[in-house]
């Protein structure tokens, strides 16, 4: 049964109904909006309502403070492609083999896979994405042609406008994507991206490291726009060229104007943040507001960005309608491939809080992520100590409007609606972490999956724990919250629960 919040599942009556008087309808049920900062490599550690002392982040702290703070919710992986494909289709990312992304790479969401926004749109929802995508583009047929029509696209996965960093602020193209078209191209000088070898004449981080503003590791030190290496080789397009200090503004302005083109019928927008992904190039009135240089000046910036939008949403009368989900794709990472001295700065500041790994890591601060639900019309302040995934955002949004969803549509969400309106509600009984491997969290205990994997440079390059071994680990979550203990060898008979709970749910084709 759907969650009531006065809204009831749609159906036809064969009688037709009176036509409602000026009374009723002033009664009629709205509707909630749905919002979703989506902030980049934020981790459980990083915002001064989740502890930290370091950097103030009072607009996101009055989401904190006015809803639900929950203690163990997860992004459903450590990267970031596949948490953000799993949020929009309700189905975990390794069925699809999903993987982070090249910047020219082909959409990894089909049109004809059911998602969040057309499942929104069958109750009247307009949908937006603003902001960083990295879930690929075109159909994989051919190459990408920057200078046409770019598709398909999120427009044709239920969005109806979007605004985009096609990948990521550290790959090419360095362009925005705004519905199918590249924004202030010059037709004279056309657009190629190329991630196998140099094309163009710009120069890059390698061969002209003393143009670099922030050294860059092997990875990242391709073609220079705006002084930063890139990942992969771009060619003409220079007037379409983004810079990257201006991210604030034209992200906020592009999902304020669409809050105010749509206050008057139930929306959807999707803000996946630049911030606080690498290159960390915050503006100048955000430069220096911390000791932790850039990488704190970006939270400060990721802050003020999400008072912006929540102020808009109050301008336009509709924030007591709107659910606010705000939360990160995966855990913290520091050295992320620029020497931005985030190492050096961090000082006492923990960015994980307590919790051991950060992005890339199968660890807990893999997943656990900051999050928060604020919806002043329903929800009153409190903090849920609950498991929660952002997996369950479809299955959530299909319960509150009354939706009956298909047994194959997003498989792996579950209605955690009681839990969201009610702190006190119990969530999740268990969910999948997705990193190099695979684990189980059940209860009190979390059980990962052996894996003869080599992943040295996540170790050496990222300087993060990635928790994969090649026998299995077992770590009660309850007693032992930093994972320090491995006690699977205690408990064999649990192990080979579990792993058999894990092999069942790993070949799931409908939904529980």
């Amino acid at each position: 049964m759907a969650l009531a919040i006065g809204l009831t599942a749609c159906g036809q009556d064969t009688n037709k109904a009176p036509t409602p008087s000026v009374a009723e309808k002033a009664t009629e049920p709205t509707k909630p909006n749905l919002v979703i900062f989506y902030v980049d490599d934020l981790g459980y550690g990083d915002l001064s309502s989740y502890g930290a002392t370091a950097v103030s982040t009072p607009n996101v702290d009055r989401l904190a403070n006015n809803g639900i703070k929950f203690t163990d919710a997860h992004s459903s992986a450590a990267t970031c492609t596949p948490s953000r494909y799993s949020l929009l289709t309700g189905e975990y990312a390794f069925r699809k083999k999903a993987a982070v992304l090249k910047g020219d790479a082909a959409m990894i969401i089909s049109p004809e896979q059911p998602t969040l926004p057309k499942m929104l749109a069958k109750q009247g929802y307009t949908s937006a994405v603003v902001g960083k995508w990295h879930l690929g583009l075109g159909d994989g047929k051919q190459a990408i042609n920057w200078n046409e029509a770019v598709k398909p696209g999120p427009l044709e996965i239920g969005f109806d406008y979007s605004f985009l960093l096609p990948a990521t602020g550290d790959r090419v193209p360095t362009v925005y994507l705004e519905n199918h078209h590249v924004i202030n191209l010059d037709k004279a000088d056309p657009l190629s991206v190329s991630y196998e070898k140099k094309i163009g004449d710009r120069p890059t981080g390698y061969e002209n490291p003393e143009l670099e503003r922030q050294a860059a590791d092997h990875q990242h030190n391709k073609t220079l726009i705006n002084g930063i290496g890139r990942i992969g080789w771009m060619a003409g397009g220079k007037s379409a060229e983004w810079v990257d200090e201006d991210f604030y503004k034209v992200f906020t302005d592009k999902a304020n104007n669409f809050i105010a083109q749509n206050k008057d019928k139930p929306f959807f927008l999707f803000f996946p943040f630049h911030d606080i992904h690498v290159p960390r190039l915050p503006h100048p009135m955000f430069q220096g507001k911390t000791e932790m240089g850039p990488r704190g000046d970006a939270i400060v910036q990721m802050d003020w960005i999400t008072g912006q939008v929540v102020d808009q949403l109050e301008k336009q009368g509709v924030l007591d309608n709107t659910i606010i989900i705000f939360t990160s794709d995966n855990g913290p990472v520091l050295d992320d491939g620029y020497a931005d001295q985030a190492v050096e700065l961090l000082g006492d500041h923990k960015p994980a809080g307590i919790y051991r790994g950060g992005k890339y890591s199968a660890f807990e601060a893999g997943t656990r992520v900051p999050t928060i639900l604020h919806y002043p019309a329903k929800v009153k302040p409190g903090v849920s100590d609950e498991l929660m995934s952002q997996i369950d955002v479809y299955a959530s949004m299909a319960s509150l409007l009354g939706i009956e969803l298909a047994n194959d549509e997003a498989i792996d969400s579950h209605n955690q609606a009681d839990a969201w309106l009610d702190s006190k509600a119990k969530g999740r009984d268990e969910l999948i972490e997705e990193a190099y491997t695979l684990a189980l969290r059940s209860g009190e205990w979390k059980y990962i999956e052996p894996a003869n994997k080599t992943l040295a440079w996540v170790e050496n390059e990222k300087k993060i724990e990635h928790g994969v071994s090649k026998i299995a680990q077992l770590y009660n979550i309850k007693k032992d919250p930093s994972e320090t203990t491995n006690v699977a060898s205690q408990h064999p008979d649990l192990v080979a629960k579990l792993d058999k709970r894990l092999q069942a749910l790993k070949i799931l084709k409908t939904r529980q």
